[in-house]
């Protein structure tokens, strides 16, 4: 059987849609983890534009939307958003662990999309949702899962925290959630035959592209914390 043909070109491409990605995150990595740090009016107010921005994106994914069913989309769209956002400045404001609480769960997300990037392109196999997201593949969500459990074994050692093997089962299962994010996000773009959200980050395209995982990672955290009455790094 003679070898697969290589195609250059493409491999190229890929290389280059990689290396957009990393110099995005480098740029704009930064911004976020210092505002995040400064807390405050500071953080608000970066939720509030980011809010902003992936409202204008929603907004631009529904145009497709029939006049009937564009106010359902709309609405949707707004909790959608707002639930994570309102989320997000609620754990940021949690006493003396807000600021640990929201760079953990930062840490995780981002540690899930790599693992899930590589994994997936390194193993491929079986697909996770074809008809939803066709690249998504088990072997994806697996390492994203993996990675997150090290940002959760990591956390907890530099914390001194007493609940070591919670927080990485926690950080597992919020990788899940957050490819679950990412899923719903694919299903509507899907359903309105649109490729990205938007073209603001180089690579990435949209917030919203961006950001998927966090929007149901952020609510869930702030879920569990409310239902249990104790702060998140506190579980044992």
């Amino acid at each position: 059987m003679a070898p697969p043909a290589i195609n250059p070109t493409a491999d190229s491409a890929g290389r280059g849609g990689l290396r957009t990605r990393v110099i995005s995150a480098l740029v704009l990595a930064p911004v976020a983890l210092g505002l995040t740090y400064l807390g405050g009016a500071a953080f608000n107010g970066m939720l509030l534009i980011v809010a902003a921005l992936m409202a204008y994106e929603w907004n631009r994914i529904c145009r497709g939307s029939s006049s009937r069913k564009r106010p359902l989309w709309l609405a949707a769209g707004l909790v959608y958003i707002a639930v994570p956002c309102i989320a997000m400045s609620w754990l940021r404001a949690t006493p003396e662990t807000g600021l640990a609480i929201i760079l953990w769960l930062l840490a995780v997300i981002w540690a899930t999309d790599i693992g899930a990037y590589f994994a997936g392109r390194g193993i491929g196999g079986p697909k996770l949702a074809p008809r939803i997201s066709p690249k998504k593949t088990w072997a994806g969500l697996a390492g994203g899962m993996i990675a997150a459990g090290v940002v959760g074994a990591v956390t907890a050692a530099v914390l001194d925290l007493p609940g070591t093997l919670g927080l990485i089962a926690f950080s597992m299962a919020l990788a899940v959630v957050a490819q679950g994010g990412d899923l719903v996000e694919s299903a509507v773009k899907r359903h309105f035959k649109v490729k990205d959200s938007g073209t603001i980050i180089p690579g990435h395209g949209g917030l919203l592209d961006r950001l998927d995982g966090l929007l149901t990672a952020a609510p869930a955290v702030a879920a569990v914390a409310l239902m249990s009455g104790e702060g998140v790094l506190a579980w044992r």
